[in-house]
């Protein structure tokens, strides 16, 4: 897949067949865009191509810094090129950006720059300054400029019954395996190992301590979670911690998995972690020994749930 971080940077004399949005999650229905987008230029030689956005209409429009995103930027690239997307722009999103009319944003972005064939967009696509812009004018800009426009239909999205805000709602509550069913694939957290304060390997479960750098990345609630990743090749199982850690009173949150049956030194290493199912809230205990006892519960019940979804 290729990939431009600016529309200025964009120079493919291809026809293409264009979709646009922030596509936050690439859950379901996204993807059901998307292929549809990627079986539509197949059948013209065209380039299946998204345009994007980066920061969030959102942080930059209503300057919502809380929001918090289901994926990050890179991790949003990664999902689109598994579906086979030929190509993704992603444009700063800036405010003298959201000015463009919605004929400039036509004629300027769509078919001077993406030398676009087709537009296909969901039934609800507002685009341009203010949101101006409508599927009945893009019809008209088609007709002018030489596109097609097809629109997904109100009762096709509908069927699929999912949506970004629903998956980020469902998230927040710790309610992970609907989140999973609405994405299509495992919640993912990506981030570096760092060094923490060793309790876990003191008391027999050593974990790897997960710094995600980016800010607006959605976390799951408080609480344990079972999760899956590939280290070194290979699958491995896992419990992970989101929280406070109110037993040896913490005051930062953390993110902290134990892996089963692995050995080898993650520290300085990135890696991508996939939420399976949550497995308790988050719980202050008398002591040491009441956590480990806890864990070793939690363990327990990640192995039943192991072998039973796998």
């Amino acid at each position: 897949m290729k990939i431009y971080n600016d529309l200025s940077q964009y120079n493919s004399t291809n026809k293409t067949f264009v979709t646009i949005g922030t596509f936050d999650g690439v859950h379901v229905g996204h993807q059901k865009v998307i292929k549809k987008l990627i079986k539509s230029a197949n059948k013209k030689n065209a380039t299946s191509l998204l345009l994007t956005f980066f920061p969030h209409p959102r942080m930059v429009l209503q300057k919502d810094i809380d929001i918090k995103l289901i994926n990050t930027i890179d991790e949003r690239i990664q999902l689109l090129e598994k579906i086979g997307l030929e190509e993704i722009v992603i444009q700063p999103f800036t405010e003298d950006f959201s000015k463009l009319t919605a004929l400039d944003f036509v004629r300027k972005i769509l078919v001077n720059t993406l030398n676009i064939s087709k537009l296909i967009i969901g039934y609800d696509h507002h685009f341009g300054k203010n949101r101006e812009g409508n599927f009945e004018q893009l019809e008209e800009y088609g007709h002018t400029y030489d596109f097609g426009v097809n629109e997904i239909s109100q009762k096709d999205i509908d069927n699929i019954s999912v949506s970004s805000t629903k998956i980020r709602t469902a998230i927040e509550n710790g309610e992970i395996e609907k989140a999973n069913n609405f994405l299509g694939y495992y919640f993912i957290l990506t981030g570096e190992v760092v060094s923490g304060n060793n309790l876990g390997e003191k008391i027999g479960f050593p974990t790897a301590n997960l710094r995600i750098k980016e800010t607006y990345k959605l976390l799951p609630k408080t609480g344990a979670y079972l999760v899956k990743s590939e280290l070194n090749s290979k699958t491995v199982f896992g419990m992970m911690n989101i929280g406070f850690r109110p037993t040896v009173s913490g005051k930062n949150q953390t993110i902290e998995i134990h892996f089963f049956d692995f050995k080898a030194n993650l520290y300085g290493q990135k890696i991508q972690v996939e939420v399976v199912s949550f497995l308790r809230d988050e719980q202050k205990f008398e002591s040491i020994e009441a956590l480990q006892q806890q864990l070793k519960k939690d363990k327990e019940k990640s192995l039943k749930l192991i072998n039973d979804i796998f």
